[in-house]
Formats: structure tokens, sequence, C-alpha cells
């Protein structure tokens, strides 16, 4: 999928539709982000030596991990982030490198996700963590 594939899925515009492409393979989604240096999320985070915040990786990763719910969304919806366990950074993620995903949904429940992901620069384990998180209708409000 393209990034206008993945505003079909995603509710995620503008600069926080973080992944560039993401496909299913296997059963476990595959998400890349071409970081080029001029992110909004670089400006000020060291600035004489941009590293991609922890937080913008997690979230790379639970966008791509939606993407394995494509078939069963239909309609806009809203996914909202419930936790973050076991996260482990490993290694920076700086501007030139491609950033790459592997996401696996572990069990849901109803409108709530449990999933796994890892991200890759090349071969380099970059970070690695559990989420979770919720899909709604997009008119609902959810209190999660």
């Amino acid at each position: 999928m393209n990034r206008e594939e993945l505003k079909t899925i995603l509710p995620h515009r503008d600069q926080m539709l973080l992944l560039d492409e993401a496909e299913v393979i296997d059963g476990s989604a595959h998400g890349k982000r071409y970081i080029r240096g001029d992110e909004f999320f670089l400006q000020g985070h060291f600035p004489n030596d941009k590293i991609v915040p922890g937080v913008i990786l997690c979230e790379i990763m639970a966008q791509s991990a939606s993407v394995l719910l494509a078939d069963s969304i239909t309609g806009p919806v809203k996914t909202l982030f419930t936790g973050l366990d076991k996260v482990r950074f490993k290694r920076s993620v700086r501007p030139g490198e491609t950033f790459t995903t592997v996401c696996e949904i572990e069990k849901s429940k109803g409108p709530f996700y449990w999933a796994k992901g890892k991200g890759y620069v090349e071969d380099a384990l970059c970070v690695s963590a559990s989420f979770s998180f919720a899909v709604f209708p997009e008119e609902e409000q959810p209190d999660v």
C-alpha cells in the first residue's frame, strides 16, 4: 500500500501519517518510512545531531500494525493507543535511513488489539515493543 491507499484505513493525515508504504507478508505487517531529515519531529530533537524520537518509532510501528486490519475496516475509523509495554531501544534512527517495521497482532477482543513489533534500519534492530490499541468508528468519542 502506498500513502494514498494507507489513508483508506488510517485516520492520520499530513505530517502524522508516518508510513510511506506497507504490506502484509505471511500474516505480518511490514512498513517503511524513509527518514528525509525535514520532518517536523526532527526540527528540535537534537538539531545538530538529528535522531528520530522513540515515541515516533512506536507510532510508526502502530500505524503499520493497522494494515493487518485493512480487510475488516469499513468506513472512517479512529485508532487510539491504549498501551505500550516492554519498549526497548537498541539503535538510533537518523536522516537518510529507511526505518522498516515488522508487526503482528497477537490477540483481539472487541475494538481492542494487542500487538508486538520490531523496527529496523537494514538488519539492525532499533526498537521492539508490545502495544495495544483500539479501533472505533470515527464519530465515536471513546473513553479509553
